[in-house]
């Protein structure tokens, strides 16, 4: 205990009273009907032990500061208070006082101190005293409370007050939050503005209230003047130290300056500060302060009760001084050395401890962490101290350091260092220093330098891992893969469904076929869709239909056979190839009758050579090869079928009925689809054949010598036709 070594640990107990509200009950370490609360005006020390929402958990702590009066031997100085706040069943009282009426009791037990330092052990013994309490079910017996105070005396005297002690204050969960941030946070405690913390959980809120105060080196053992604004004890007691051991880091740290007082005159520290403290915070005495709260009533009024708000609910910072927010703006080497301070916590971060790198290693740890910022703290000092020795000096160059290029403060941003240059720390530190510290610490920023690839590559990394892209498309993913399943699963029953149904349309056709074929079977008509009947054929008259058919077929067949065998024998049939024999002249025909036949068929046409006819090639087909064809001899209207295209069975019919005469009663015509017979009068067929034999002689008589013959046709394999 640096600041008052003899003073005694207490040990009290604070209750919820349904009618008086918070209450001290009773003290334990001071004189029978002795009451420190009352000797030292601490009306609000009910209201600091028992927190705004204690209630909500079942077990919570709290920290705050308490002034200590002066005494005849002693300054006023500054006390520090922890609580262990729980609550109880009142029907699991095995004594239940007759002034308990509600359903729950709620008692805190507070240990209090002349310093924060050995809190962290303090936590855990009055965490395990108030569990075995409460277990109890009997709040009069208090003898566990008496003895954990007479075990506070020997822990708290056997204390080390050169040694910092940083039990539950974890750095690495302030950098892992805040990241970058906590530098700013860091330089404005320097600046001492009015800084207000808020969260909903106490215990959470004062721990990173003394996370960021313990990055001070030495400050924890030096908060004898936090508890009031008007306390100033430190500075009236401070003295330049004449003597350094470069081997001690006490010794160094001292010579340096360290700890610088942000908590001096008009300052004021309270972890939680409740409501009933406000009129504290609203004096024009207090200039400066870090307290923290727990009541959201605060963050209406933040404008008027802050210059910055730190959230920890939501982890963010919001600075409301226009002039404040400029001045912490961070430099390119600020930026990249707290990165990499960040990097270093970050890379060893594991989930279920922590407090401790997860590669157990030094890097990240917490006194990784401390030594990295008392660097950058010293650094800061000595290149402040440097610019202040180039002020006085710049007609004199041949002073200046020789391997110090400008002004190294630069580095730690020229707005923030004169504004640092006007606070009360900055003047008892200026004061009670040596004017040549940079002899002894180099003033440089530990990451000096201008912006660099390096930085924007960093910079952008860590912008890109803040968006936290990959939780959101983790996010995405799920709800796409969970959309497409949906529509798999939609699309996939909508075709088994048709699929089901075309199965079931197939086999109603089946069933219906099956059902046609077995009533046709049995000459039964089965009715159609529509309700009408379906005969069934009748295949006794289909039978004597086609017999017809054919017989009918073959007549005309036949007869046409034998007018392609008048017609050879008249002379259209052509000699073989290898028959030396000359082929006789046919009979002449008459021009009437040629053209007769042209407008007929269009087959014909007069002969060029000697006067005769010339049979008309019709692509690679003769005229004769297209007469004697019997492709679509038969009309469609008929029902008759057509002959197949075979030359040979056409010559063998015509041979085996050569003979046959063709009834004069009947007329072959020529037509676009071949010659057809029809049946005539006999009246007709005789003059016909009178108008036949008249153009006949016509001709011979106009031809005179001249005979008309015919070229020989061949088929176009060379066979004679």
């Amino acid at each position: 205990m640096s600041a008052l070594s003899g003073f005694t640990p207490l040990v009290t107990v604070v209750g919820f009273h349904h009618a008086r509200g918070p209450e001290v009950e009773s003290w334990f370490g001071v004189d029978d009907g002795c009451d420190p609360a009352a000797d030292n005006e601490w009306p609000l020390l009910p209201f600091m032990a028992l927190s705004d929402g204690a209630h909500a958990s079942t077990e919570d702590f709290s920290y705050f500061t308490l002034r200590h009066e002066a005494t005849a031997t002693k300054p006023a100085t500054s006390l520090f208070g922890i609580s262990c706040t729980r609550q109880l069943d009142a029907s699991r009282l095995i004594d239940r006082p007759t002034d308990v009426t509600r359903s729950t009791v709620q008692k805190a037990v507070v240990v209090i101190a002349d310093s924060p330092q050995a809190f962290g052990q303090v936590r855990e013994k009055l965490s395990m005293v108030t569990k075995a309490w409460f277990a109890q079910r009997n709040f009069a017996d208090v003898e566990i409370l008496k003895k954990f105070q007479e075990s506070l005396v020997v822990t708290l005297q056997d204390q080390d007050d050169d040694k910092d002690q940083y039990l539950g204050l974890s750095l690495r969960e302030l950098i892992h939050e805040f990241k970058y941030q906590t530098l700013v946070l860091f330089k404005c405690c320097l600046l001492q503005p009015k800084m207000l913390f808020f969260g909903s959980r106490c215990e959470r809120l004062c721990m990173m209230q003394f996370s960021l105060i313990s990055l001070i080196p030495g400050l924890i053992r030096n908060l004898q003047d936090c508890a009031d604004p008007e306390l100033d004890n430190y500075r009236q007691t401070l003295v330049r130290p004449t003597s350094l051991k470069t081997s001690e880091r006490n010794s160094l740290l001292s010579y340096m300056g360290l700890p610088l007082q942000i908590f001096g005159k008009g300052s004021l520290f309270g972890p939680y500060t409740p409501l009933q403290q406000l009129d504290v915070l609203a004096d024009q005495k207090t200039r400066s302060y870090v307290v923290g709260s727990t009541n959201s009533l605060l963050l209406q009024q933040r404008d008027r009760y802050s210059d910055i708000l730190i959230n920890l609910d939501d982890e963010s910072i919001q600075i409301t001084s226009t002039s404040l927010r400029a001045v912490l703006a961070l430099s390119v080497p600020d930026r990249r050395w707290i990165d990499f301070v960040t990097q270093s916590v970050l890379d060893t971060w594991d989930e279920s401890n922590p407090g401790r790198p997860k590669s157990m290693g030094y890097v990240g740890s917490e006194e990784f962490i401390r030594l990295q910022f008392e660097e950058y703290l010293l650094s800061l000092m000595a290149s402040v101290k440097y610019h202040v020795y180039l002020q006085d000096r710049t007609s004199d160059p041949r002073t200046l350091l020789a391997d110090i290029e400008g002004d190294p403060s630069v580095d730690f941003g020229s707005e923030w260092v004169q504004a640092w240059m006007q606070t009360e720390n900055y003047s008892i530190f200026h004061k009670f220093t040596d004017s040549h510290l940079f002899d002894i610490i180099e003033p440089r920023h530990p990451c000096a330098g201008g912006l660099t690839m390096e930085d924007v590559q960093r910079r952008v990394a860590q912008q890109v891992a803040e968006l936290h892209l990959d939780e959101r498309f983790t996010t995405g993913k799920e709800v796409l893969g969970k959309h497409l399943a949906e529509g798999q699963k939609k699309v996939s029953s909508a075709l088994n469904n048709l699929w089901a149904d075309f199965e079931v349309m197939r086999e109603a056709q089946r069933r219906r076929h099956e059902e046609r074929q077995a009533a046709a079977d049995a000459g039964v008509a089965l009715p159609e869709k529509g309700g009408k009947v379906l005969n069934t054929p009748d295949l006794t008259t289909a039978q004597a239909s086609v017999t017809a058919a054919s017989k009918s077929a073959g007549a005309y067949l036949s007869s046409w056979a034998n007018w392609a065998g008048e017609k050879r024998r008249g002379g259209w049939a052509r000699s073989p190839a290898t028959s030396p024999t000359p082929t006789p002249a046919p009979t002449p025909v008459p021009s009437e009758k040629k053209s007769k036949l042209k407008r007929r068929s269009g087959q014909f046409s007069a002969g060029e050579g000697e006067g005769g006819l010339m049979p008309l090639r019709m692509g690679k087909r003769s005229f004769e090869e297209e007469v004697f064809s019997l492709e679509d001899v038969a009309p469609k209207s008929g029902g008759l079928k057509t002959a197949p295209e075979s030359e040979d069975a056409l010559d063998g019919t015509s041979q085996g009925k050569a003979e046959e005469k063709v009834d004069h009663d009947a007329e072959v015509l020529e037509t676009g689809r071949g010659p057809v017979v029809v049946k005539v009068d006999d009246g007709k067929a005789a003059a016909d054949d009178e108008d036949d034999a008249e153009r006949a002689t016509t001709a011979e008589t106009a031809a005179g010598e001249d005979s008309v013959t015919e070229t020989p046709a061949k088929e176009e394999n060379g066979a004679p036709a």
